[in-house]
């Protein structure tokens, strides 16, 4: 079976997967070009997603910025000191606790993904399956410009 037809039962699993565990949500950003995903994910509150968007978080979002330009893991507490624009302070204001990053693959084409849950912190455990269900997913959508349309609209059409 060749990867594009894996793909999209691949991502949907995973992001099921994630939806279980990050009851205030996640973003999967999925083989970023240029600074554009070839497909996005977020399951993060309408409320969040529209101030993040207003306030033009994505320029200066010190996660984005991390993911971008590093590989492996990160919790958000880490970067706060870079956080010079309030993004980290606002998203807790808006529930998100608990927050991570993990990043893989080349900068010309990787995958990062932000996660929160309420209550307490995800553990080794949950984290290190995070990870990888995230490297499947990547490996799964490795050559994702060359895919049929019907397995990009299938991928597009994934939702919660």
């Amino acid at each position: 079976m060749s990867a594009s037809k894996r793909s999209p039962k691949i991502v949907r699993d995973v992001l099921l997967h994630l939806n279980t565990l990050c009851d205030t949500g996640f973003a999967v950003a999925v083989h970023i070009r240029y600074t554009r995903p070839s497909l996005l994910y977020q399951t993060y509150s309408q409320k969040w997603s529209d101030h993040y968007s207003e306030m033009g978080f994505m320029m200066v979002d010190p996660v984005v910025h991390w993911g971008l330009a590093h590989d492996g893991l990160i919790r958000w507490d880490d970067l706060k000191d870079q956080d010079t624009s309030g993004v980290l302070v606002s998203a807790l204001e808006h529930g998100l606790e608990n927050g991570w990053t993990y990043s893989v693959g080349v900068p010309e084409s990787r995958t990062i993904v932000g996660l929160t849950k309420s209550g307490v912190p995800f553990t080794p455990e949950q984290i290190s399956h995070v990870i990888e269900l995230i490297d499947s997913l990547h490996e799964a959508t490795v050559g994702i410009d060359g895919f049929s349309p019907e397995s990009m609209q299938q991928l597009r059409e994934i939702s919660f």
